[in-house]
Protein backbone atom coordinates (compact mmCIF):
# COMPACT_ATOMS: atom_id res chain seq x y z
CA UNK A 1 0.00 0.00 0.00
CA UNK A 2 2.87 2.35 0.84
CA UNK A 3 4.59 1.59 -2.46
CA UNK A 4 1.33 2.10 -4.32
CA UNK A 5 0.96 5.51 -2.72
CA UNK A 6 4.48 6.49 -3.63
CA UNK A 7 4.00 5.37 -7.20
CA UNK A 8 0.80 7.41 -7.53
CA UNK A 9 2.49 10.51 -6.10
CA UNK A 10 5.50 10.14 -8.38
CA UNK A 11 3.22 9.68 -11.42
CA UNK A 12 1.33 12.85 -10.60
CA UNK A 13 4.62 14.73 -10.25
CA UNK A 14 5.88 13.51 -13.64
CA UNK A 15 2.62 14.34 -15.36
CA UNK A 16 2.64 17.82 -13.91
CA UNK A 17 6.24 18.30 -15.03
CA UNK A 18 5.40 17.09 -18.56
CA UNK A 19 2.62 19.67 -18.92
CA UNK A 20 4.71 22.52 -17.54
CA UNK A 21 6.05 24.76 -20.40
CA UNK A 22 9.82 24.85 -20.69
CA UNK A 23 11.74 28.16 -20.61
CA UNK A 24 12.75 27.66 -24.23
CA UNK A 25 9.18 27.18 -25.41
CA UNK A 26 8.15 30.21 -23.41
CA UNK A 27 10.78 32.30 -25.15
CA UNK A 28 9.60 31.05 -28.57
CA UNK A 29 6.03 31.96 -27.75
CA UNK A 30 7.03 35.40 -26.50
CA UNK A 31 9.19 35.97 -29.60
CA UNK A 32 6.40 34.92 -31.94
CA UNK A 33 3.95 37.23 -30.20
CA UNK A 34 6.46 40.09 -30.41
CA UNK A 35 6.97 39.56 -34.16
CA UNK A 36 3.22 39.38 -34.72
CA UNK A 37 2.65 42.62 -32.83
CA UNK A 38 5.56 44.31 -34.63
CA UNK A 39 4.33 43.21 -38.06
CA UNK A 40 0.82 44.41 -37.28
CA UNK A 41 2.20 47.77 -36.21
CA UNK A 42 4.12 48.11 -39.47
CA UNK A 43 1.02 47.40 -41.50
CA UNK A 44 -0.80 50.19 -39.70
CA UNK A 45 1.94 52.83 -40.27
CA UNK A 46 1.62 55.36 -43.08
CA UNK A 47 3.52 54.60 -46.29
CA UNK A 48 5.97 57.47 -45.83
CA UNK A 49 7.33 55.90 -42.64
CA UNK A 50 8.45 52.80 -44.58
CA UNK A 51 10.44 54.77 -47.10
CA UNK A 52 12.12 57.34 -44.87
CA UNK A 53 15.54 55.75 -45.56
CA UNK A 54 15.01 55.50 -49.32
CA UNK A 55 16.67 58.15 -51.54
CA UNK A 56 13.79 60.10 -53.07
CA UNK A 57 13.52 60.58 -56.86
CA UNK A 58 15.01 63.89 -57.82
CA UNK A 59 12.41 65.89 -59.66
CA UNK A 60 13.54 68.29 -62.37
CA UNK A 61 13.57 71.83 -60.98
CA UNK A 62 11.06 74.03 -62.68
CA UNK A 63 13.39 77.02 -62.92
CA UNK A 64 16.14 75.24 -64.90
CA UNK A 65 16.48 76.50 -68.45
CA UNK A 66 16.86 73.55 -70.88
CA UNK A 67 19.93 73.43 -73.09
CA UNK A 68 19.31 74.48 -76.68
CA UNK A 69 19.12 71.70 -79.23
CA UNK A 70 21.95 71.26 -81.65
CA UNK A 71 21.17 72.92 -84.97
CA UNK A 72 20.35 70.56 -87.76
CA UNK A 73 23.03 70.19 -90.35
CA UNK A 74 22.25 72.31 -93.35
CA UNK A 75 22.79 71.00 -96.83
CA UNK A 76 25.79 72.57 -98.43
CA UNK A 77 24.98 74.61 -101.48
CA UNK A 78 27.32 74.51 -104.47
CA UNK A 79 29.58 77.53 -104.91
CA UNK A 80 28.00 80.36 -106.85
CA UNK A 81 30.06 82.25 -109.39
CA UNK A 82 29.35 85.68 -110.69
CA UNK A 83 27.47 85.43 -113.93
CA UNK A 84 29.65 86.92 -116.68
CA UNK A 85 28.57 89.82 -118.79
CA UNK A 86 27.47 89.22 -122.34
CA UNK A 87 30.74 90.66 -123.64
CA UNK A 88 32.79 88.40 -121.37
CA UNK A 89 30.82 85.30 -122.27
CA UNK A 90 31.16 86.08 -125.95
CA UNK A 91 34.91 85.55 -125.55
CA UNK A 92 34.20 81.92 -124.78
CA UNK A 93 33.24 81.44 -128.39
CA UNK A 94 36.77 82.33 -129.54
CA UNK A 95 38.72 79.64 -127.70
CA UNK A 96 38.17 76.76 -125.32
CA UNK A 97 40.89 78.21 -123.09
CA UNK A 98 38.65 81.20 -122.43
CA UNK A 99 35.94 78.86 -121.17
CA UNK A 100 38.16 76.74 -118.93
CA UNK A 101 40.00 79.66 -117.33
CA UNK A 102 36.72 81.27 -116.27
CA UNK A 103 35.08 79.82 -113.15
CA UNK A 104 31.55 80.29 -114.46
CA UNK A 105 32.55 79.06 -117.89
CA UNK A 106 34.18 75.91 -116.52
CA UNK A 107 31.17 75.11 -114.36
CA UNK A 108 28.82 75.66 -117.32
CA UNK A 109 30.93 73.53 -119.65
CA UNK A 110 31.13 70.69 -117.11
CA UNK A 111 27.37 70.81 -116.64
CA UNK A 112 26.86 70.61 -120.39
CA UNK A 113 29.11 67.56 -120.74
CA UNK A 114 27.43 65.83 -117.82
CA UNK A 115 24.08 66.32 -119.49
CA UNK A 116 25.54 64.43 -122.47
CA UNK A 117 27.12 61.74 -120.27
CA UNK A 118 30.51 62.57 -121.76
CA UNK A 119 32.22 64.28 -118.84
CA UNK A 120 35.28 62.00 -118.63
CA UNK A 121 37.48 64.36 -120.68
CA UNK A 122 36.76 67.51 -118.68
CA UNK A 123 37.03 65.63 -115.39
CA UNK A 124 40.43 64.32 -116.45
CA UNK A 125 41.52 67.81 -117.47
CA UNK A 126 40.41 69.27 -114.12
CA UNK A 127 42.17 66.47 -112.20
CA UNK A 128 45.40 67.17 -114.10
CA UNK A 129 45.19 70.89 -113.30
CA UNK A 130 44.74 70.06 -109.63
CA UNK A 131 47.68 67.65 -109.76
CA UNK A 132 49.99 70.28 -111.27
CA UNK A 133 49.21 72.67 -108.42
CA UNK A 134 50.22 70.08 -105.81
CA UNK A 135 53.62 70.50 -104.17
CA UNK A 136 53.74 67.89 -101.41
CA UNK A 137 55.28 64.64 -102.65
CA UNK A 138 52.91 62.38 -100.72
CA UNK A 139 49.81 64.17 -102.00
CA UNK A 140 51.22 64.24 -105.52
CA UNK A 141 51.70 60.45 -105.46
CA UNK A 142 48.17 59.86 -104.18
CA UNK A 143 46.63 62.09 -106.84
CA UNK A 144 48.71 60.54 -109.62
CA UNK A 145 47.58 57.07 -108.55
CA UNK A 146 43.94 58.14 -108.55
CA UNK A 147 44.21 59.78 -111.98
CA UNK A 148 45.77 56.65 -113.43
CA UNK A 149 43.14 54.33 -111.96
CA UNK A 150 40.17 56.48 -112.94
CA UNK A 151 41.23 57.78 -116.38
CA UNK A 152 44.33 56.08 -117.83
CA UNK A 153 44.39 52.35 -117.17
CA UNK A 154 42.52 50.06 -119.54
CA UNK A 155 38.95 49.49 -118.38
CA UNK A 156 38.96 52.48 -116.03
CA UNK A 157 35.59 53.91 -115.02
CA UNK A 158 36.24 57.16 -116.94
CA UNK A 159 38.89 55.97 -119.36
CA UNK A 160 39.87 58.80 -121.71
CA UNK A 161 40.48 58.25 -125.40
CA UNK A 162 44.25 58.63 -125.85
CA UNK A 163 46.53 56.73 -128.23
CA UNK A 164 48.77 53.92 -127.02
CA UNK A 165 51.94 55.98 -127.38
CA UNK A 166 50.57 58.69 -125.10
CA UNK A 167 49.43 56.05 -122.63
CA UNK A 168 52.85 54.38 -122.60
CA UNK A 169 54.61 57.70 -122.03
CA UNK A 170 52.22 58.55 -119.21
CA UNK A 171 52.74 55.18 -117.52
CA UNK A 172 56.53 55.63 -117.68
CA UNK A 173 56.19 59.10 -116.20
CA UNK A 174 54.45 57.60 -113.18
CA UNK A 175 57.78 56.07 -112.18
CA UNK A 176 59.22 59.54 -111.62
CA UNK A 177 56.56 62.03 -110.72
CA UNK A 178 56.82 65.67 -111.74
CA UNK A 179 54.20 68.38 -112.28
CA UNK A 180 54.36 67.49 -116.01
CA UNK A 181 53.60 63.77 -115.58
CA UNK A 182 50.22 63.97 -117.37
CA UNK A 183 50.97 66.88 -119.72
CA UNK A 184 51.03 64.83 -122.92
CA UNK A 185 47.74 63.07 -122.13
CA UNK A 186 46.14 66.31 -120.97
CA UNK A 187 47.03 68.11 -124.21
CA UNK A 188 45.60 65.28 -126.28
CA UNK A 189 42.35 65.27 -124.31
CA UNK A 190 42.13 69.05 -124.63
CA UNK A 191 42.46 68.73 -128.41
CA UNK A 192 39.64 66.17 -128.47
CA UNK A 193 37.34 68.47 -126.50
CA UNK A 194 38.24 71.42 -128.71
CA UNK A 195 37.29 69.57 -131.89
CA UNK A 196 34.14 67.91 -130.60
CA UNK A 197 32.38 68.80 -127.36
CA UNK A 198 33.44 72.47 -127.38
CA UNK A 199 31.72 73.05 -130.73
CA UNK A 200 28.53 71.44 -129.46
CA UNK A 201 28.73 73.54 -126.32
CA UNK A 202 28.75 76.78 -128.33
CA UNK A 203 25.44 75.72 -129.89
CA UNK A 204 23.89 74.53 -126.65
CA UNK A 205 21.06 76.25 -124.79
CA UNK A 206 23.33 76.69 -121.77
CA UNK A 207 25.70 78.93 -123.67
CA UNK A 208 23.09 80.67 -125.79
CA UNK A 209 21.17 81.71 -122.68
CA UNK A 210 24.25 83.50 -121.36
CA UNK A 211 25.12 85.50 -124.46
CA UNK A 212 21.63 86.51 -125.57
Amino acid sequence: STSKYCFTKESDRLLARAHRPSPVSDLCIIGAKHIKVKFGTLLQRPDHEHTENVIPFQKKPENVIPLPKKPERCLETPPKYDRPSRAEASQWGKALDNVLTNSYGLATFRGFLRSEFSEENIEFWVACEDYKRTRETSKMAAKAKRIYKEFIQTGAQWEVNIDHITKDVTVRNLGRLTPMTFDLAQRQVFALMEKDSYRRFLKSNQYQEIIK
